[in-house]
């Protein structure tokens, strides 16, 4: 191979060299290390059909063709979760335990500043976590930011950093090196053995041989193991499709290795046809929902030690269209889940939608920024500092829901 081939190789290959370090160097995690997984709704779903606001009359009003049934009016309608709000029944059966164990809880009406309904603005703004206004900085994800600070904390904990994406995504981006793992190309390495030995002969001599050796060592094992748990559930009647299967595999990475997680599901993008109880959202939520469920059974004792955090780049309209759809709106309802978590709780500042409480007459106003949010959490889950903490979401306040 010629050395332009051999670095644009590298360039494509998901565990590339720059990242490679975080696999090759120590031990797996402790099983006391608390772990955070990140995932991303990508099209931004619809949040009034998951965390359905039953009590309110406006709500069906608004929606005619696709509301969610309040508790008791249907045979398939909402499991009430407090006298305002209830669980849509597509995730019943998976959330609710969750819920019921006090593993679970939401924040309606979060988001971020962004209001220019742009999935790519707004989704690059919440993955970069920088202040609002100014010019922004797209090598600094706040990810990566936390898991820089996380190395600096003065009660270091072992710290591995994952994508489980084909890229590495902007959220992740940064001085840190961060590894990635692209879940749907199991069993088909982008680089091929004689291609992986060309590669190990060019740095044999060199400081970085050990490392280049050791991470398409990990990368190799990585893809075996995870590739044969993909054959062994394509036999087992539980979580065998899209994210329920995908979330078993996160789950046994980050049980093992993996402390700092990230993940994105797309297809939200909802503006015709949504359904209601039932439907293309319903379906979609039901995977998810599975998804989840399957990651928490399968995480085992860690479970208690992990929160996963569950949002998109902005919710959508509260009304919905002509196309029994909805549109791009503003607010959303993120989820908390996890083995520590207090939760069985509707968290955060809430409002009661009306025509006059909606975001320009159209959408969920967000009260709830979510880098308060999220600092909030991180504060509770590593004992960050308010210094460490502005490192990560620069210029925001973290705000302590009490959901840890």
């Amino acid at each position: 191979m010629h050395r332009r081939q051999i670095l644009q190789t590298l360039a494509a290959t998901p565990l590339a060299l720059s990242s490679t370090r975080l696999w090759a160097a120590d031990a797996p995690a402790s099983a006391g290390t608390p772990r955070f997984l990140l995932v991303f709704l990508r099209g931004a779903y619809d949040a009034a059909n998951l965390l359905v606001p039953y009590s309110n009359p406006f709500y069906y009003e608004a929606r005619p063709n696709i509301a969610v049934p309040a508790p008791g009016k249907a045979a398939q309608a909402a499991t009430a979760l407090d006298d305002t709000w209830a669980l849509a029944p597509a995730v019943a059966t998976s959330l609710g335990p969750l819920w019921d164990k006090g593993q679970l809880s939401f924040v309606p009406f979060a988001g971020c500043a962004d209001t220019s309904r742009s999935h790519f603005e707004t989704q690059d703004r919440i993955e970069l976590g920088q202040a609002d206004g100014g010019t922004r900085d797209f090598r600094s994800g706040f990810m990566n930011r936390l898991a820089a600070a996380l190395g600096g904390n003065a009660k270091p904990s072992r710290l591995e950093a994952m994508a489980f994406t084909d890229q590495v995504p902007l959220t992740l981006r940064g001085p840190l090196p961060v590894a990635n793992q692209a879940l749907r190309d199991l069993g088909k390495p982008g680089i091929s053995a004689s291609q992986a030995q060309a590669i190990e002969h060019m740095y044999a001599d060199t400081r970085f041989a050990a490392m280049v050796s050791g991470g398409f060592e990990v990368r190799d094992e990585v893809t075996r193991e995870m590739a044969g748990e993909m054959e062994a559930a394509s036999r087992n009647a539980i979580g065998t499709k899209g994210f329920a299967l995908e979330a078993r595999r996160v789950a046994r990475l980050m049980r093992e290795r993996v402390t700092l997680g990230f993940i994105d599901v797309g297809g939200w993008d909802t503006h015709v046809g949504q359904g209601g109880a039932s439907g293309a959202l319903a379906g979609k939520l039901t995977e998810l929902s599975q998804g989840l469920a399957t990651f928490a059974d399968e995480m085992g004792p860690q479970w208690s030690n992990t929160t996963v955090v569950v949002l998109s780049e902005f919710g959508r309209t509260f009304r919905e269209n002509g196309n029994r759809g909805t549109d791009h709106g503003h607010g959303s309802a993120y989820w908390v889940l996890g083995g520590g978590l207090r939760g069985a709780r509707i968290a955060g500042e809430q409002i009661t939608l009306a025509p006059g409480t909606l975001f320009q007459n159209r959408d969920w106003p967000v009260l709830n920024d979510y880098r308060a949010l999220l600092g909030g959490l991180f504060a509770r889950q590593w004992g960050l500092s308010t210094a460490q903490l502005d490192a990560v979401f620069p210029g925001a306040r973290a705000r302590d829901l009490g959901l840890l």
